[in-house]
């Protein structure tokens, strides 16, 4: 390709608003589907559609592209179309109270639960006390009772009549039984009576009572076999009754619950208990109890919380699959959470605290996470890949899992686990995770990568018109004319890098439109059209543009020397691109170099005091080659030249300068005057190929806008790669300026067309016998080295003769 002097059409790719069929937005038909993201989408309806484990997806695109909320709304329209999931419950475990049973539900069935077990318990709070208070429990009662009362009182009136018999009196009193001796008229001896009697009738007396005394214990025992048969037959009644209230109901729910072994198990667990404990039903636990112990939290009082049901996840007010999306993703947010309740100092729990986390809301449906955030949270992402491989939720503390703690706390059964999770976040992030963790690709094993830009044609202009018009629409913005749709094209192209593309970064659109909008409303329009979005653009630049300014300023005072006029050996203006923050800006920079013979060593004092970066260096390193291979062929290369970026304080990186490095040795051993009014940039080829770089639209207009400030000549103008005129996409100013003459691009592929634009001189071809022109570039180049080489190789060897005269 030859030199090209590039025409201010070329210099910026206009969208024509004619070809628009639309005034504003308002007429545009509402756009239908997702634009510039078909193998994403692809690949996201491929995940989620997938069944087997592991066929999550990781979601990777830049910052700002829309990931999010296409992914998300992609998946909610899948997800409405699908089955609702199962609700899940948890409830007491009368077997093992610290491990909390776990019961799927039929949709939207927990709240119901929940409500027929209140329901339960509520009724069975007035049955069984109503029922215990009938004429029928009573009865029953009264006649095991009345007969343990006759039995006694059989059993201790054939005491007193044995005792009788022997002329014996028992006698009852609150300390017990006593037997005492009787005179012939049946009464009771007196103590004084008692001794007068002949001792050998004493003795008999005392053989008598003492075996009244055995018959009597052998009486109490018997009795208090008698009440313990009475009390297993008061509770078997108790029971029996308790279970005529409790069966009938209870049946009722099992009934309902048919199909659900676990739940029936668990329908049959609260029977056996509430007739094992019916006296919780008919006694008032704070009876008896001072207020006082009772208000602080103390005493004993009734509870029934353990046929309490903790519905964990209900769907009663959802359609579909759950699409759940977690801005924190923290272990106990994923996981779940089991929660404390503080009194009298000491910290209790039980089944009703415990808490779902989203990993329970999604579970049967989709949970969306951001990779960074995930992998910011301790244990979150390590314990996001042990419930994707058991496929269980196990709700258990953090300080369990680092063996901060040791006592006893409640484990609820682990929940089923049937989700597809999807992680959105940075290529950088998926690289490194698929790089350095062996489970990862395990577990996330498709890729949907977003797109950054889309191709730009007649017809993605329409669809693209039609997601500003949505985007103007879920904003509530004002109307856009077809104007202000157009401009907002181009500068989608400007984003893009390249004519023909779009950015896709949708976020940074939508600002655009919002500051549009503002400035139209300021304005009292009723639509934003393109002069509100080229202020808004403006606004923007000005607003990060402080540090430009002062650096601009600073040129303009010759603090900063880059020279805009007139002609210097060794010396040429590059381009670099400054960033700060989400800002950028080309800036020009006074590049030098300095020749003179040597070993053949090409000294980059950037490189040397650690201010250059890799690429830069190996961009100098090329340029040697290049010297070596075109000019040095039959000659050792002997070059010492020194290149620096003059008053350059900071890094430099990139071989976007190594063509201006090039030219600048070239015209330092040329001994020819580089023009200053030119600026250049692009990367060479150990072939001298001048090679693609970024930013070429900030750089451009950089140079521009220090010859703006001092007087545009017409002799100003930058030289780009060939390769970079797509790329071009230039403010308004720098067009305008080439239209009118005052301000030049012109594209090169090869040193040699660069240098002869910088110099005014030909570079020169090799003749038949492989010479250059004498007075071209090259035969300059080319007979300054020899020079070096000769002058050199004369050094040496008197040099070596004067180490002889001296010897």
């Amino acid at each position: 390709m030859t030199v090209h002097k590039i025409s201010p059409d070329e210099a910026y790719h206009r969208c024509d608003p004619d070809s628009f069929s639309f005034e504003t937005t308002t007429e545009v038909e509402e756009l239908s589907h997702f634009i510039g993201q078909d193998r994403a989408l692809e690949a996201v309806d491929f995940g989620i559609g997938m069944q087997q484990q592991g066929f999550n997806l990781f979601v990777i695109g830049p910052e700002g592209s829309g990931r999010h909320s296409v992914v998300e709304s992609f998946i909610h329209d899948k997800a409405s179309k699908e089955a609702t999931p199962s609700d899940w419950c948890y409830v007491y475990n009368f077997h093992h109270p610290h491990k909390p049973l776990a019961l799927e539900l039929p949709p939207s069935q927990g709240m119901i639960f929940k409500g027929q077990m209140y329901e339960l318990i509520d009724t069975l709070k007035t049955t069984i006390p109503a029922i215990f208070e009938g004429d029928d429990y009573r009865v029953r009662h009264k006649a095991i009772t009345d007969l343990l009362a006759q039995k006694i009182e059989a059993l201790y009136h054939e005491v007193e009549k044995t005792a009788k018999a022997q002329s014996i009196a028992v006698l009852r009193s609150d300390q017990g039984f006593r037997f005492s001796p009787t005179d012939g008229k049946g009464e009771p001896l007196s103590l004084e009576e008692f001794r007068k009697l002949p001792d050998d009738v004493k003795e008999k007396i005392a053989e008598t009572i003492e075996k009244l005394q055995t018959m009597l214990q052998e009486s109490i025992h018997q009795i208090s076999i008698w009440k313990r048969e009475t009390e297993e037959q008061n509770r078997k009644l108790k029971k029996d009754t308790a279970k005529q209230a409790v069966s009938p109901l209870i049946e009722t729910l099992k009934g309902t619950y048919k199909d659900h072994e676990k739940i029936v198990h668990y329908f049959e667990d609260v029977e056996d208990v509430i007739t094992e404990n019916v006296d919780d039903f008919l006694s008032d636990g704070e009876e008896g109890q001072h207020p006082f112990i009772l208000a602080i939290g103390g005493g004993h009082t009734l509870s029934f919380d353990q046929y309490e049901v903790n519905v964990l996840i209900s769907h009663q007010n959802n359609h579909g699959s759950p699409v759940i999306y977690e801005d924190l993703p923290t272990y106990q947010n994923l996981h779940g959470r089991i929660e404390h309740q503080a009194r009298m100092g000491m910290l209790s729990t039980n089944f009703t605290l415990i808490k779902p986390g989203c990993l329970h809301q999604a579970n049967n449906g989709y949970l969306i996470l951001d990779a960074r955030r995930l992998l910011m949270q301790p244990f979150a992402y390590e314990g996001l890949k042990r419930a994707l491989r058991s496929r269980k939720i196990r709700i258990e503390p953090v300080e369990r899992l680092l063996g901060l703690i040791s006592t006893v706390t409640l484990e609820p059964e682990p929940v089923d686990l049937n989700i597809k999770v999807v992680l959105i976040g940075e290529p950088l992030i998926y690289y490194l995770l698929n790089a350095y963790d062996p489970e990862f690709i395990s577990l996330f094993k498709v890729q949907a990568d977003f797109e950054s830009d889309m191709k730009r044609s007649k017809e993605s202009q329409d669809l693209y018109a039609t997601l500003i018009a949505r985007l103007a629409k879920d904003k509530d913005l004002l109307p856009l004319h077809r104007t202000a749709v157009a401009r907002l094209i181009e500068q989608a192209t400007r984003e893009a890098g390249d004519r023909e593309k779009l950015s896709l970064r949708i976020r940074e659109f939508a600002d655009l439109m919002q500051e549009a909008d503002y400035l139209a409303k300021k304005d009292n329009k009723t639509t934003i059209n393109d002069t509100d979005v080229e202020k808004a653009i403006a606004a923007s630049k000005r607003r990060g543009g402080r540090i430009q300014d002062r650096l601009f300023e600073a040129m303009e005072h010759n603090i900063h020397h880059i020279e805009t006029d007139g002609a210097k050996v060794g010396q040429i203006n590059g381009l670099s691109v400054l960033m700060l923050g989400h800002d950028s800006f080309g800036c020009p920079t006074r590049i030098t170099a300095l020749t003179r013979p040597g070993k053949g060593k090409i000294i980059d004092i950037e490189r040397e005091v650690e201010l250059g970066g890799p690429i830069h260096s190996k961009g100098v390193m090329i340029l040697s080659s290049f010297l070596s291979s075109r000019y040095a062929r039959n000659f050792p290369l002997s070059l010492q030249a020194s290149l620096v970026f003059e008053q350059s304080y900071g890094g430099v990186e990139g071989d976007s300068a190594s063509c201006a490095e090039l030219c600048t040795l070239l015209s330092s051993l040329a001994e020819v005057p580089i023009k200053q009014t030119l600026a250049i940039t692009g990367s060479v080829s150990q072939k001298g190929e001048v090679q693609a770089i970024g930013g070429v639209n900030e750089k451009i207009e950089g140079f521009f806008d220090l010859c703006e400030n001092r007087g545009l000549s017409g002799d100003q103008g930058v030289i780009i790669p060939a390769s970079n005129v797509r790329h071009l996409m230039l403010k308004k100013e720098v067009v305008e300026a080439m239209e009118q003459g005052k301000f030049s691009v012109t594209a090169v592929s090869t040193v040699d067309e660069a240098v002869e634009q910088l110099t005014g001189l030909s570079a020169g071809e090799r003749d038949a016998e492989g010479n250059y022109p004498a007075d071209s570039i090259n035969g300059l180049v080319e007979a300054t080295l020899q020079a070096f080489a000769k002058n050199l190789q004369d050094f040496d060897k008197e040099g070596k003769g004067n180490d002889k005269n001296h010897e």
